[in-house]
């Protein structure tokens, strides 16, 4: 294909609700939108069996099923999806995208709405009853168990954020972390200590899973943990120091994974936008127009690649609304496609 063949006036990378929202806009608005569906087409919501909070829907709603219908709306309005991961962009007049299947694309504006993975343990069960019991989202699942012992993994901020919401529901919650000591602010810590006085939290220091036991018929049954008094007792079994090692079981209802997520932002890393620490897009923000534009001319971020702190579908989709009409401000300043003939852009390199 020639670069004129690949040049699109948006792209949109990614298919959860961030991303098709912003197709949707930007569908409406005439911008031709192509959204790429990367390696986890429809985002974190298609690890949710249930969504009952997403509004507009009071019998709830099934996590794909949102997302199907979300991807046939972008398309009834023109957007194109298809799959396609995104290696690098280089910003520039146009911006160029290249896509691990060798595929380069260009584009006058383009959308970041690529999320953020949860980061998991890697043991046994896991992935089986992810979706079935075994959750990385309290404020989407935790009343699903209402009335269940729940076990949350993780020491830092989200965990304890995360238990203190699920005391809610749960009959007792655990918080199971590798450490003595939690890496959470001491407003978390205090707070979680509260809870463990009133008897609604236990905390089972210097402790890790090790195999979460349950079926998908039947949610989960009970979770294997190993502790050892100095912590990090699966790094004593791998070094073949089991002695002072106490293993045991947890009958619980549901496990709840909070350790952290990575945000999908990599392939921005060459393009001057703004990333912090964790690789989260840095955007404007503030009240007023344009809060979702990096400080890269065209490229915009939404949805969990830029939002740490609240990661819900709703908030994402408010978001992937901006990026569309903040992209869509951008689109009517500049000089419409083919006018800055791509051939140039390509023979200057």
């Amino acid at each position: 294909m020639s670069g004129e063949a690949n040049r699109r006036r948006l792209v949109i990378a990614g298919t959860g609700i961030a991303g098709l929202t912003a197709g949707i806009y930007a569908a409406r608005a005439n911008n031709d939108p192509l959204v790429l569906e990367g390696d986890e087409p429809g985002g974190q919501l298609t690890l949710t069996t249930d969504v009952e909070n997403y509004p507009g829907f009071p019998e709830g709603i099934g996590g794909p099923d949102l997302i199907n219908n979300m991807k046939a709306q972008a398309k009834r309005f023109g957007a194109e999806v298809r799959n396609g991961v995104v290696e690098t962009v280089e910003a520039g007049d146009p911006i160029q995208i290249e896509l691990t299947n060798g595929e380069t694309l260009f584009a006058d504006a383009f959308i970041a709405a690529s999320g953020a993975s949860a980061r998991t343990l890697g043991i046994p069960g896991e992935d089986e009853l992810m979706g079935y019991g075994v959750s990385t989202c309290a404020t989407c699942d935790g009343a699903f168990f209402r009335g269940e012992d729940m076990l949350v993994i993780g020491g830092g901020d989200a965990a304890m954020e995360e238990a203190n919401f699920l005391t809610k529901f749960a009959d007792t919650v655990y918080i199971a972390h590798r450490r003595e000591n939690f890496r959470a602010e001491d407003y978390w810590v205090d707070r979680i200590m509260e809870k463990v006085d009133e008897g609604d939290v236990e905390l089972l220091r210097n402790t890790e899973a090790t195999e979460i036991h349950g079926t998908q018929a039947d949610g989960v049954d009970h979770v294997s943990l190993v502790r050892h008094p100095d912590g990090h007792p699966t790094e004593k079994l791998d070094a073949g120091r089991s002695e002072d090692v106490e293993r045991f079981e947890l009958d619980v209802g549901a496990v709840f994974l909070a350790i952290g997520h990575t945000p999908n932002t990599s392939y921005l890393e060459a393009t001057g936008v703004e990333l912090d620490e964790a690789g989260y897009v840095q955007t404007e923000g503030g009240t007023g127009g344009g809060q979702t534009r990096t400080g890269v001319d065209g490229i915009f971020g939404a949805g969990d690649v830029v939002d740490y702190h609240y990661q819900q579908a709703v908030t994402a989709a408010g978001m992937g609304c901006k990026a569309a009409l903040d992209a869509d401000e951008y689109l009517e300043s500049i000089e419409p496609v083919g006018e800055a003939g791509v051939e140039t852009a390509q023979t200057d390199d």
